[in-house]
């Protein structure tokens, strides 16, 4: 992750203006008929000040736990201005009632960028959980990411990734999809599908149906 000098507080993230059309051209083909769009661990923003304009009916609502990465959100906005793209929210999902502040903003869909391998596994446990309590029923909750299947990498690259953030945090890697899967069908939803995306990721979309 890049940061611009000149006190400008925007943060880079090189990947997003690789995979912000794949996963822009998923995501639309699975939101619901209406309702508005949580995005959880918004990291930079850019992900989100692309999305919500070509999004207009809908709110996009970003979400960030690092201050820093919010102030980067809120500069992007300043930035790139769009009506319909709410204020950041400061949202951690290890927080077990997380999703209460947000159960009166309308929200069918929840879209996870990155984020379950680069945090503790406590933390897909706690987005699953709240997105079962917040979302209603046929709600969709979107993950992208790299993930093994079956137990194993899907790609040399991956596997070396996986190297790379073990070694970092003992509690971060790429996650078995396979366990993924089963904690959210033990909280009410089912896997619609999964995509193949750029540089071996994963569009992993769930619905919930109970």
């Amino acid at each position: 992750m890049m940061i611009n000098p000149e006190n400008d507080v925007k943060q880079y993230a090189p990947a997003t203006e690789r995979n912000r059309d794949p996963i822009f051209n998923v995501l639309v083909t699975v939101l619901p008929p209406k309702g508005n769009i949580l995005e959880v661990a918004s990291g930079t923003g850019e992900h989100a000040v692309y999305f919500a304009p070509k999004l207009k009916d809908r709110q996009w609502i970003p979400s960030e736990p690092d201050e820093i990465r919010r102030k980067s959100i809120e500069a992007w906005q300043q930035f790139s201005p769009s009506p319909n793209l709410c204020h950041p929210y400061n949202i951690n999902v290890l927080n077990s009632n997380w999703f209460e502040p947000l159960k009166d903003l309308e929200i069918t869909t929840i879209v996870n960028i990155n984020m379950i391998h680069i945090s503790p596994w406590e933390a897909c446990l706690g987005l699953i959980q709240g997105a079962s309590n917040l979302l209603p029923l046929e709600g969709i909750l979107y993950l992208y990411g790299p993930y093994k299947r079956e137990g194993k990498h899907t790609s040399p690259s991956n596997e070396s990734f996986d190297q790379s953030l073990r070694s970092q945090n003992q509690y971060w890697g790429v996650r078995d999809l396979e366990s993924v899967v089963e904690i959210a069908e033990k909280q009410s939803f089912k896997l619609l599908k999964t995509v193949a995306m750029p540089a071996n990721n994963l569009s992993v979309i769930f619905q919930k149906v109970s």
